[in-house]
């Protein structure tokens, strides 16, 4: 007997029959296919086992592949669809470093890596929610593990820091949290009157209590321990921004007082700033310093940043979650609710780790005050913050500061946790190193012996077999390009036992205060600080096969752009300078540029404008520049190497809206092809 049936294949190996009845012929008999079709088919009776199965397809559910096939997917969300191109573009740049590390071109191969990462960090920042993605989860992996195979390290320092992260899983999960009112009796002796930050008891923060003070009481034991620790000096803090001191149990939410916790999203330190936040309230990082990691410096920016969002919201518990999530997020929760200002309203509406930070906090700081009430000790012991200081300048390693002071090298990292690398940075600004009380005069006299050849500002790195640059870079903690440009004849092949200069830069020349934000509006010590009387043109070092060229400042003119253009670090030049990012037309900046290339840096100074916010092509020549004159469109004619990534890179544009303009179903490009760019 001959049946027609409908064949669907799904790339399985075998034919699905969505029929009752009948044998399924195996898929290597049949013309295989990636579509619906008809074709007629010999139908064999085994009853009993199709029945069976099909009972069993029932049992679980499944859907019937007709009706898989046939189901209309619902359309992506705007944000949905920004974020899954965002995406598929760090993908691509994946590939491309991927393509060069085939071609031996550490350089491209590096930039193309970093791209990746401050692609990944800019979605992580903007929509920290982003790491429930499924999609995004895998992405970061894949991205993380090329950055450690390219640098040889297992270490990116884009990892979670801190055990806090692991807790706050558990602490935000409602699923996990689960109060039994039958089996928990709240102490009556909790004191909760005297705080200005109303502090309800609810569902939701007998949750959280219930889990701090029963199922992990070793969590909230360590936080106390450390409370003893860092309080005295955080109160003292609170008491002068005018914020209410209950306000410093938040530190145990954020990073359970832990100076150096990193979040996935770049969030830093003990009150877990992003970097723009901390820039905001004055908080300096550069090469060298984080200050986000300092525990004196970022509680000041902590409680002024609380302060400023009361301010804006009028209600604690509002301010408390606009400081874990965005203004946007508050405002959409807000919306959803009907426009009711009050986070219990708007409660099932934010996302879910909002939902468990507010309550958390309330939890933490009703333990916290009243430790005993709820079984723990009354106080720990743990020595208060508590330091001396001793000014300086110059680059020293750590070890060496540490042994004139007489302690260990991790007792001096644990005093300045916002020192980052291995050494104090270079230059003339005065770098507050802090000490342990008593421990001032030893270090002073035994700095007194220390040789001038002990500070450090350049070093040459011998190859070891297996090293590649990434590794080096990696280990010195700069980049293939710095090494590159300070090695004018280094090859894209390396061998052992090859010298190559590594090139340490130079210190901010902003002053770094001591117990303040250095970059502190409400303080003028914003300026260069140098202990030395020569001219501004001599304060830094000059790089390694490098010649200065000069650039004057024009109308409109920035350090960032003039960085650009010139292909090095707005850092750079303002050291070179001794000036900040505030610069006058007609000011006449040194720059240092590689030996080999300075014609092409010199001719920047007679470009016009148009020239120069051309400059930088998408394949390293910088002579490739857009046209206008086709249909009304800027246009781009493509060269040898280039890629839609470095094009659209350059000109500030969208890899799709490259695409769109120009009807490209794909991202395959070639030489000599004309791209519109944008409209004129």
């Amino acid at each position: 007997m001959i049946k027609t049936l409908r064949k669907i294949t799904l790339g399985l190996g075998f034919v699905i029959l969505p029929f009752t009845g009948g044998f399924a012929q195996s898929a290597d008999s049949l013309q295989f296919s990636d579509t619906i079709e008809i074709i007629p088919m010999p139908v064999f009776h085994f009853e009993d086992r199709i029945q069976a199965i099909l009972m069993e397809m029932d049992a679980r559910r499944l859907p019937k592949v007709e009706d898989v096939l046939t189901t209309n997917r619902p359309e992506l969300s705007e944000d949905d669809r920004i974020s899954l191109s965002r995406i598929a573009d760090i993908y691509r740049l994946h590939v491309l470093s991927l393509e060069a590390q085939v071609n031996n071109d550490a350089l491209s191969a590096e930039k193309y890596i970093t791209n990746g990462i401050s692609e990944m960090q800019s979605m992580l920042e903007e929509n920290p929610e982003v790491q429930q993605n499924r999609r995004f989860t895998e992405l970061y992996r894949t991205i993380m593990t090329e950055y450690r195979e390219f640098y040889g390290v297992t270490d990116s320092g884009m990892e979670e820091t801190g055990e806090i992260f692991a807790i706050q899983t558990e602490l935000f999960n409602e699923d996990d949290l689960n109060f039994d009112g039958e089996h928990f009796a709240f102490p009556k002796e909790v004191t909760t009157k005297r705080m200005q930050v109303p502090l309800p008891q609810n569902k939701y923060v007998n949750n959280h209590l219930a889990y701090l003070w029963m199922k992990r009481p070793e969590i909230m034991e360590t936080w106390l321990q450390r409370k003893e620790k860092y309080f005295p000096m955080m109160e003292k803090i609170f008491e002068e921004e005018n914020v209410p001191k209950e306000l410093m149990h938040l530190a145990m939410i954020e990073s359970g007082l832990n100076p150096s916790a990193r979040s996935r999203a770049a969030a830093v330190g003990m009150w877990q700033f992003i970097k723009a936040t901390g820039s905001m309230y004055g908080l300096e990082v550069n090469w060298w310093v984080d200050e986000r990691r300092d525990p004196v410096k970022a509680t000041r920016a902590a409680a002024r940043h609380l302060r400023d969002l009361y301010a804006y919201w009028k209600d604690w518990h509002l301010a408390l979650a606009n400081y874990n999530v965005s203004p946007r997020r508050m405002k959409y929760a807000i919306n959803k609710s009907g426009g009711e200002k009050d986070y219990w309203v708007i409660y099932p509406y934010l996302p879910r780790e909002t939902r468990g930070y507010v309550p958390s906090f309330i939890a933490t700081t009703m333990i916290a005050s009243n430790p005993e009430q709820f079984g723990f000790k009354a106080k720990y012991e743990e020595e208060p913050f508590e330091y001396e200081t001793v000014d300086i300048v110059g680059s020293y390693d750590l070890s060496v500061l540490a042994e004139c002071a007489g302690i260990d090298v991790n007792t001096i990292k644990e005093y300045n946790t916002a020192l980052i690398r291995w050494a104090t940075p270079p230059g003339n600004a005065v770098y507050p190193l802090r000490l342990p009380v008593g421990s001032k005069e030893t270090f002073l006299a035994n700095f007194k012996e220390v040789p001038q050849s002990k500070q450090m500002q350049i070093f040459v790195h011998k190859v070891q077999r297996g090293e590649s640059l990434g590794k080096i870079a990696s280990k010195y903690g700069v980049t293939v390009r710095d090494i590159y440009e300070s090695n004018d004849k280094l090859g894209r092949v390396i061998y052992p036992g090859q010298e190559i200069v590594v090139p340490i830069p130079m210190g901010d020349q902003t002053r770094i205060l001591t117990d303040r934000p250095s970059n502190d509006p409400d303080t003028k010590t914003r300026k260069s600080y140098s202990v030395s009387s020569s001219s501004s043109s001599s304060t830094a070092t000059q790089p390694a096969n490098t010649v200065s060229v000069y650039y004057v400042v024009k109308s409109g003119d920035t350090i960032g752009h003039i960085a650009e253009w010139f292909d090095t670090s707005a850092w750079k030049i303002r050291t070179w300078n001794n000036t900040s990012n505030l610069i006058r037309v007609g000011q006449r900046l040194k720059i240092y540029v590689p030996a080999a290339q300075k014609s092409k840096y010199a001719a920047i100074d007679d470009m016009s404008p148009n020239q120069k916010n051309n400059l930088g092509s998408v394949s390293g020549n910088s002579s490739q520049l857009a046209s206008s004159n086709v249909d009304g469109f800027v246009t781009y004619k493509v060269k040898k190497n280039d890629n839609l990534y470095d094009i659209a890179n350059n000109f500030g544009i969208s890899i799709s809206d490259i695409k769109k303009l120009n009807n490209l179903k794909r991202n395959t490009i070639f030489p000599g092809q004309t791209l519109k760019i944008k409209e004129k």
